[in-house]
C-alpha cells in the first residue's frame, strides 16, 4: 500500500489545476509515473489494489484499472495474476535526479556546432510582440481593413473548399506569386515574373537562404555599416565573414567593393531607403553596384524592406530592375506594410537560382500556408493592397512629422532628430552625454522600447542614438510616451 505521503502526492497532482484539462484516469497515471521517475516508488515495490486505492482517492475502479493498464502499457508497472500490481524493475535504469537525498549530477557542459554557438551568443531576433513605443518597424494593425480581408478569405474557401487545407507548392501558390510579380513591376520598377518569385514566411528567413546557398562557411560578404542587425546576425550564424563598407549622404560607398583588396561573393544592401540612416543610393552607385557584381560574377543582396513608406516624392526604382545581368536577389516583406502575424515574405529571384533556392526553402519549413497567400493574392488583385498602403503612408508622414516636433519640444537638450524620407522609425543622436545603454534600460523599464544605433556598426566609434518607430502609435500615444521618455532622461541627467 502507498505510505501516506505518497497517497498525498497523487491527490495533490490530481487537484492540481494545471492538470486539470487532462482525464482523471490520465491524472492519476501521471502521478503514480512521477513517483516512479522521483525514485519515491522503487523497483519491486507493490501498487495498492485498485479497489483500494479508488476509495482512497474517492474515484471508482475503472478509473485506476485504467491508470494502470496505460502505465503497465509504458512499462512502469507489471502485473502479476493473483498477486497484483509492482513497479517494474525495468525502472532501476531510469535516471533519477536527487532520488533518495543524492546529490544531482551536474549537467553536462552544453556542446553546440560553431554555427549553433553564434546564434545562440548571437542573442537571435528580438521581436516586439505588444507594441509599446517606440518599437521600429511595428504597423499601425488597429486601422487595418478586417471585414474586408474576412470576406476575401471566405471567398477562398469557398472556391478552394478542402484544397486550400492542403500543403502549398513550395515556391507558393501560383495566383500570389502573379500579383507580387505584377506589384513589384508596376510600383518598383523590377523585372520580375511570377516563375521566378519564391514565397516565404519572411524577409529574415530569405536572408537565411541567401547566407547558406550563395556562400560557403568564411566566404566574404560585403554589407553596409551601419546595417540591419537580423542580416548581420543571419551572415554571422551562417560562418560568413562580414566586411563592413561605409556609408555617406548617397548610402554605401560603392567604389570600395572595385577597391577591395580580397573579393567577396556577395553584397548586402538597403539602397532605397537604407537601415538605420535612412539615406539612398545615388542613381551611379546602383550602376556601378551592378557593374561590380558583372565582373566578379558576385551576387547583390537587395533589401526593400519597407519602400511603400516613402514621404518626399516617389522612391528609387530597385536596383534589382536595373540589372540586366541577373545578379541581383530582391527580397520584400507584408510584414510592415500589412501586419506582423501574416507571415509572409518573398524574394524575387534569377531565373538560374529559382530551383536550388526553392529547393532549400523544403528543408527549413517545407511551404507557407495557402489559405493567406490565397487571400493576400485577392487583397492586391482587388486594389485593397494599394489604397491600403496609401492611406498609411499618409498617417504615417503626419505621424512622423508630430513625432519631430515632440522631440524638438520636450528632447532638445538630448537628442537631436534626424528627419528621414520615408520609413516607420526616425534616428535621434544622443549631445547629452549620457550613455546609449542607460537610456535604453531605464527607458524599458518605464515601458519604453528604444533600439541603439551603436550596435548598428561594425567599425569605428559611432555617436549613439536612438531609432524611434512612430508607426503604430496615435499622436496623442506619442505625446504621452515622449513626456515619459523626457522624465526618463531627467532622471539620468541627476
Amino acid at each position: 500500500m502507498f505510505k501516506h505521503a505518497q497517497l498525498e502526492s497523487v491527490k495533490a497532482w490530481i487537484g492540481d489545476p494545471a492538470h486539470g484539462a487532462l482525464p482523471l484516469h490520465a491524472r492519476i497515471q501521471r502521478a503514480i509515473r512521477q513517483l516512479i521517475l522521483d525514485g519515491a516508488l522503487d523497483a519491486g515495490k507493490p501498487l495498492p489494489a485498485s479497489r483500494a486505492l479508488a476509495k482512497s482517492l474517492g474515484v471508482s475502479r475503472d478509473t485506476v484499472e485504467s491508470a494502470y493498464t496505460q502505465l503497465h502499457a509504458e512499462g512502469f508497472i507489471e502485473r502479476r495474476v493473483g498477486s497484483g500490481s509492482f513497479v517494474s524493475e525495468r525502472t532501476q535504469r531510469l535516471p533519477r535526479p536527487g532520488a533518495r537525498g543524492r546529490p544531482a549530477a551536474q549537467p553536462a557542459p552544453l556542446r553546440l556546432s560553431q554555427r549553433g554557438a553564434a546564434m545562440y551568443q548571437g542573442g537571435g531576433l528580438r521581436d516586439f510582440l505588444v507594441p509599446r513605443p517606440f518599437a521600429p518597424g511595428v504597423p499601425e494593425t488597429r486601422s487595418f481593413p478586417l471585414p474586408t480581408w474576412e470576406r476575401l478569405e471566405r471567398q477562398v474557401l469557398k472556391e478552394y473548399g478542402t484544397q486550400a487545407l492542403l500543403h502549398s507548392p513550395p515556391q507558393g501558390m501560383a495566383p500570389l506569386r502573379r500579383a507580387i510579380a505584377d506589384y513589384v513591376n508596376l510600383e518598383r520598377g523590377a523585372r520580375a515574373t511570377p516563375e521566378r518569385v519564391l514565397i516565404l514566411t519572411s524577409s529574415q528567413q530569405a536572408l537565411t537562404l541567401c547566407a547558406t546557398v550563395l556562400l560557403d562557411a568564411g566566404e566574404r560578404i560585403f554589407i553596409e555599416d551601419p546595417a540591419y542587425h537580423g542580416a548581420r546576425k543571419a551572415f554571422d550564424a551562417a560562418s560568413l565573414e562580414c566586411v563592413p563598407v561605409p556609408l555617406d549622404a548617397d548610402g554605401m560607398q560603392v567604389e570600395r567593393l572595385h577597391a577591395a583588396r580580397h573579393p567577396a561573393k556577395a553584397v548586402f544592401l538597403t539602397p532605397s531607403h537604407q537601415f538605420p540612416t535612412g539615406a539612398t543610393l545615388a542613381l551611379e552607385r546602383r550602376l556601378a553596384l551592378i557593374e561590380w557584381a558583372r565582373q566578379q560574377q558576385a551576387w547583390i543582396i537587395e533589401d526593400d524592406y519597407d519602400s511603400e513608406f516613402h514621404y518626399a516624392g516617389k522612391p528609387t526604382a530597385c536596383v534589382q530592375g536595373l540589372d540586366a545581368h541577373e545578379r541581383t536577389l530582391y527580397i520584400g516583406t507584408f510584414t510592415k506594410s500589412l501586419f506582423p502575424g501574416l507571415r509572409i515574405g518573398f524574394m524575387v529571384l534569377p531565373s538560374q537560382l529559382v530551383a536550388p533556392m526553392t529547393a532549400a526553402r523544403t528543408l527549413l519549413d517545407g511551404h507557407s500556408a495557402p489559405i493567406p497567400q490565397l487571400t493576400l493574392a485577392r487583397f492586391m488583385e482587388g486594389g485593397h493592397f494599394g489604397a491600403h498602403v496609401r492611406t498609411m503612408r499618409a498617417v504615417y508622414a503626419e505621424r512622423l512629422a508630430v513625432l519631430e516636433r515632440l522631440v524638438r519640444k520636450h528632447l532638445a537638450d538630448f537628442l537631436e532628430p534626424i528627419m528621414p524620407a520615408g520609413g516607420m522609425q526616425m534616428p535621434c543622436l544622443l549631445h547629452c552625454g549620457i550613455p546609449e545603454r542607460a537610456v535604453i534600460d531605464a527607458a524599458q523599464r518605464a515601458g519604453i522600447d528604444l533600439l541603439g544605433l551603436t550596435a548598428l556598426h561594425a567599425s569605428g566609434a559611432p555617436r549613439g542614438g536612438f531609432l524611434m518607430g512612430f508607426a503604430a502609435y496615435a499622436p496623442r500615444e506619442l505625446e504621452i510616451a515622449v513626456k515619459k521618455l523626457a522624465e526618463v532622461f531627467r532622471a539620468l541627467s541627476r
